[in-house]
């Protein structure tokens, strides 16, 4: 672990730590700096799906007990629903 000192707006901690729901100004920042790279990680993950053609076509026979949903738009759906 990295020990530093740093200036941080007083009024984004405060605002941060409601978020996350911490108690200090330590817990606080460390969580701040994880979800940030959580989300990086999650945008690569979906990075990688958006690289591999999926079909969906036949999705409601391919379900048991008749519980199949049409998941034919689905890529097209989700790419309609990231431009908006």
């Amino acid at each position: 672990m990295t020990r530093i000192t740093v200036d941080v707006n007083d009024e984004w901690l405060d605002a941060a730590r409601e978020v996350l729901g911490t108690d200090t100004k330590v817990a606080t920042i460390n969580a701040a700096l994880h979800a940030v790279a959580l989300r990086r990680h999650a945008k690569e993950i979906v990075a990688a799906f958006d690289q591999v053609e999926m079909d969906f076509s036949g999705s409601i026979e391919a379900w048991r007990h008749g519980g199949g949903r049409d998941l034919s738009r689905l890529t097209e759906d989700a790419r309609g629903a990231g431009a908006a």
